[in-house]
């Protein structure tokens, strides 16, 4: 358990030193799209550990914007709800939906990786809420949220920014009862 807890705390280090760097470089530079090599630098990480965490410059650039852990929560179930409002994002991500959970059967591991890959920016945000239980609130939002996503996917729907919003907020008011 204690390598468990270590490797929690690297991780949730990690993310808040490439997110300090990404500000750091932007305000350096005076530009709102820095290098993937300028963070990790600044940061003093390698590409490894920044993919680890985010799958692109985007993604950490939206949890970067965010200015509170809440708003970044905000962000990533946006991002991930995203794959259902974009119509191409969709149309990709369907084949995998439907075959989701035989996916997962077949390839326990990988997926578990791919998952706490998605979910590591996630619980880094949650860190900083004072939660009652920031492990389970990170499962209990991945769940939400993917859901939604999945059931949006799966019925060829594109969720309407109300839909987004709706799933945003009880997720937020979730967080926020339990401080």
């Amino acid at each position: 358990m204690r390598a468990l807890n270590d490797r929690y705390e690297t991780y949730t280090d990690e993310v808040r030193r490439l997110l300090d760097a990404a500000f750091s470089v932007m305000r350096r530079t005076g530009s709102v799209s820095p290098r993937v090599s300028e963070i990790v630098r600044e940061a003093g990480l390698s590409n490894q550990a920044f993919y680890r965490h985010f799958a692109s410059k985007d993604e950490l650039l939206v949890m970067a914007k965010a200015d509170t852990p809440l708003g970044q929560v905000r962000r990533w179930v946006e991002g991930i709800l995203a794959q259902a409002v974009d119509a191409q994002a969709a149309s990709s991500t369907r084949p995998f939906v439907v075959n989701s959970l035989r996916l997962r059967d077949q390839f326990r591991d990988e997926v578990q990786r791919s998952d706490e890959r998605l979910k590591a920016p996630l619980r880094a945000a949650l860190a900083a809420v004072p939660t009652a239980d920031p492990a389970r609130d990170t499962e209990a939002v991945y769940q939400l949220a993917m859901g939604r996503m999945h059931a949006f996917v799966l019925q060829g729907e594109r969720p309407a920014r109300r839909d987004v919003e709706h799933t945003v907020e009880f997720a937020i008011r979730g967080l926020s009862h339990g401080t």
